[in-house]
């Protein structure tokens, strides 16, 4: 039927079900008829990329009965999206989905459906855990499910005591509202329907229900609880946490938390003698780092000028590098990286180019960025494997005697530095084919809608990589100017550390370790919790440099102190220069910057 000529529409998900689902249809049909008159409702079988032969005989009752419905999925869509798909199909005004088992006891539909029907409520479901009528269940389903519903009802603070019971009506109207910001797309999916209903205030009926356990459960414990377990928190960001980071709060935390980092490291760390180390520190060398540091800035802009000429625009190096050194001012002065949207506004405002366009070269940029680190860092480790320096090393740090020790921990570098680089190799083998690589090996390993939006964030990583990847010329044009920008950026890590009384490392273990102080370094500072990643960088540093060489404590820390600081004054003197030569007030940058990207991201999540 279509049209909008009924007024019940139950969806049935089906998958894999060729001995069920031809009793499960006419049951159903059977019971709707007892108490709704014969044209009013239909029954539409939601089938997900079954490999049996429920295709077949859904085809044939849909034939044979105007009242059934077929919806077919060539692949699997999870519960959540078959019932998504059916239910947009659906001409019903109120919609009813129950698992195709029957595990719940037919007596209880007239129940479910007039309480929605009649208008009293907006969602209804049955439920197994009311106290006047436990359903009697296997130990191990009895402990998941218990588990789940307690976890989400302190969590999200539900009024609910069973949120998964496959028996649930929905007003349309309602229930459409509601999907509009349901992300899950399997098992959690009735879920969050019932949290973002309650969290709304729609009307919501549970009732005690009869329920029996019919074969095998399709959840996969180990698999689906994580997977459930993980959109708890995602919701429980969501509801609870999220709507409290204000940029007033994210700058009192960030701040908060610069401060407790050096308060700590001025308790566990004798901050005089690291003052005294720094203050013996070779000035001429240092002065040279800070040289070397200025000339990795102009290849920031080249490189920025190639990215943004894949995107269709051709600009001048030295706008470019101007409008790079105001957004990285802005990440030193605000924390969250508010920088990084003010790259987008400047190049708006005074060359036209789209915010769209403006956010993808900066992700592009990111992207090659941590590309560049993981290979550099991947590079060292085989390479030290390789020639045998390895163990060498190993054996010189820990001072160990046990020759089987040392090897181990050779391997475990060789196996960090293999992944490393079979990672990159199939992010950029993914960015250049026409395949989707990335959701075909998630989907032989998992099909849970949690995993679906893991590969779905990568899949978004290897689209900015495909930007230039499609052009050889200019993806190894961008790789270059990456590797040289970074390893300028050691070669003076390496000239500030070597500046040190007391330093006196071979140049191998040097170059090693200076690599994977400032990669690691670098990537503490992706995480926006504080300014210009003060804090972060010189931890992540000195953890490395201490950790892996006889050079002491508050040599590292200082050296990690002194090369941030050269960095970020260049950083600063350059934005400045720049503000004044560009005209741009930062916090105005900033302001507008952020909420363009807000918009940005929330268009995104609408396409």
């Amino acid at each position: 039927m279509s049209g909008g000529s009924v007024d019940v529409s139950v969806v049935l998900p089906a998958y894999n079900e060729e001995t069920t689902i031809e009793n499960t249809v006419e049951t159903t049909l059977d019971t709707l008829e007892s108490f709704l008159p014969p044209d009013s409702f239909e029954v539409i079988v939601a089938e997900d990329g079954c490999d049996d032969r429920t295709p077949e005989i859904a085809d044939r009752m849909a034939e044979q009965d105007d009242r059934v419905r077929h919806f077919h999925s060539d692949e699997r869509l999870g519960r959540g999206g078959a019932l998504n798909h059916a239910f947009e199909a659906a001409d019903g005004g109120t919609l009813v989905y129950f698992d195709t088992d029957l595990a719940t006891d037919m007596q209880h539909l007239e129940e479910l459906v007039e309480s929605v029907r009649s208008g009293e409520y907006d969602f209804a479901t049955g439920s197994r855990w009311m106290p006047e009528n436990v359903a009697d269940r296997p130990a191990k389903r009895d402990f998941a499910s218990r588990g789940f519903n307690g976890l989400t009802r302190f969590f999200l603070r539900s009024d609910l005591r069973d949120h998964q019971c496959g028996f649930k009506a929905f007003d349309r109207e309602a229930l459409f509202e509601i999907l509009e910001g349901v992300e899950d797309k399997h098992w959690f999916w009735d879920t969050e329907v019932l949290i973002r209903a309650q969290h709304k205030g729609y009307r919501i009926k549970e009732f005690a229900v009869d329920w029996t356990p019919k074969g095998d459960t399709k959840v996969e414990l180990v698999r689906d609880v994580f997977g459930m377990g993980s959109q708890i928190g995602r919701c429980w960001w969501e509801f609870t946490v999220q709507p409290r980071i204000t940029r007033r709060v994210s700058i009192a935390v960030g701040v908060l938390m610069t401060v407790v980092a050096v308060l700590l490291m001025g308790k566990y760390l004798p901050m005089t003698e690291v003052l005294d180390q720094m203050s013996h520190a070779n000035p001429v060398l240092v002065g040279i780092a800070a040289l070397i540091y200025v000339l990795s800035w102009p290849l920031r802009g080249v490189r920025y000028r190639d990215i943004l000429e894949e995107l269709g625009f051709t600009e001048q190096v030295g706008f470019l590098t101007g409008a790079i050194f105001v957004s990285q001012t802005g990440n030193l002065v605000f924390p969250a990286r508010a920088g990084d949207a003010v790259r987008a506004y400047v190049v708006k405002a005074r060359r036209g180019i789209p915010y769209p366009s403006g956010f993808a070269s900066l992700a592009v940029e990111r992207v090659f960025d941590l590309l560049t680190i993981t290979v550099m860092a991947g590079t060292v480790l085989l390479g030290l494997t390789v020639t045998g320096q390895a163990a060498e090393i190993v054996q010189a740090i820990t001072g160990a005697e046990n020759q089987q020790a040392a090897r181990m921990a050779v391997y475990v570098a060789a196996g960090v530095g293999g992944a490393a680089f079979a990672a990159v190799a199939v992010i950029v083998a993914s960015a250049r084919s026409d395949r989707n690589l990335v959701r075909a090996a998630v989907k032989k390993v998992s099909s849970d809608s949690y995993a679906d939006h893991v590969a779905s964030i990568i899949e978004r990583f290897t689209g900015d990589v495909q930007t230039v990847a499609s052009n050889r010329s200019a993806f190894a044009r961008v790789g270059a100017s990456s590797l040289a920008i970074w390893t300028l950026d050691v070669l003076t890590a390496i000239l500030v550390l070597t500046a040190f009384e007391g330093v006196a490392l071979d140049p191998v273990t040097l170059i090693a370790v200076g690599f994977f102080a400032v990669s690691v370094g670098n990537l503490a500072k992706v995480l926006p919790l504080s300014p210009g990643g003060v804090g972060l960088y010189e931890a992540a540093f000195t953890v490395f440099v201490a950790g892996l060489t006889p050079i002491s404590w508050p040599v590292a820390f200082g050296a990690a102190i002194l090369d941030h600081a050269v960095k970020n004054i260049v950083t600063l003197v350059g934005g400045v220069g720049s503000m004044f030569s560009l005209n741009v007030s930062l916090t105005q940058a900033v302001e507008e910057g952020r909420e363009v990207s807000v918009e940005s991201d929330a268009a995104s999540m609408d396409d």
